[in-house]
C-alpha cells in the first residue's frame, strides 16, 4: 500500500504512541447524530449571489468532501452561526 507523506506522518506519530483515545465514542456518536438530524431538516430556502470564483473553489472543495456543494455551504452557515466556525491562524 503506498502512503501519502501525511498519511506517513500519521503512522509514524501513532505507532509511537501518540494518540490516545478521547473515550467519548458513544457521546460523539450521539452528538455527531444530532448534527446530522438538524443538517437534513431543511425547512427553510435562500437564495444568494456569489463570485463564479467562489463557487468554483465551494464545489471543488466539497468534491475533496466528497458531499454535495449545497450541503458544504450549508455546514459553513451552521458553524458560523453557532460560533463553531473559527479563522485559522498561521504557525
Amino acid at each position: 500500500m503506498k502512503l501519502t507523506n501525511e498519511e506517513k506522518d500519521i503512522l509514524t506519530s501513532f505507532e509511537k504512541g501518540e494518540w490516545i483515545s478521547s473515550g467519548t465514542i458513544s457521546e460523539d456518536r450521539k452528538q455527531l447524530a444530532k448534527y446530522a438530524k438538524n443538517a437534513l431538516r431543511k425547512d427553510k430556502r435562500i437564495n444568494i449571489r456569489i463570485s463564479e470564483n467562489d463557487l468554483l473553489q465551494l464545489q471543488r472543495k466539497a468534491v475533496q468532501e466528497g458531499i454535495p456543494y449545497q450541503t458544504l455551504i450549508s455546514s459553513i452557515l451552521h458553524k458560523f452561526v453557532n460560533g463553531r466556525l473559527v479563522e485559522r491562524t498561521s504557525e
